[in-house]
Parts: structure tokens; C-alpha cells; sequence
């Protein structure tokens, strides 16, 4: 799946919980979408924790 279909589908997916939670139920997913993107990006080795925590592999 592209960047482009990943997207689209986040982009329903927050749509329908506007409609349905209103405001409070768009900003909950919008949040729990966010954490599991960092969570798979952490687990796929795209990200590093220190990085979220603005610590660095070479400072000494």
C-alpha cells in the first residue's frame, strides 16, 4: 500500500469518526492514529526512540 491509498484510508477513517463522535471523537482518533504510526515506525526501524526524545546515537 503507497503513501497515497494510506492516506485516503486514514482520511475516512477520521471522517467517520467526526460524523459519528463529533469534534471529541475526531480528536481521539486523530491521537490513537498518531501514537500507532510513531509505534509502527519505531517497530520497523524507521524511527529511533531517542530521536522522539531528542537524544542522539552520537552525542557523547
Amino acid at each position: 500500500m503507497n503513501a497515497t491509498q494510506t492516506g485516503l484510508i486514514s482520511g475516512l477513517i477520521l471522517g467517520t469518526a467526526a460524523a459519528v463522535g463529533g469534534f471529541t471523537g475526531f480528536l481521539i482518533a486523530l491521537v490513537i492514529g498518531v501514537v500507532g504510526l510513531v509505534i509502527g515506525r519505531v517497530l520497523d526501524g524507521e524511527l529511533e526512540i531517542g530521536d522522539l526524545l531528542g537524544r542522539s546515537k552520537d552525542r557523547r
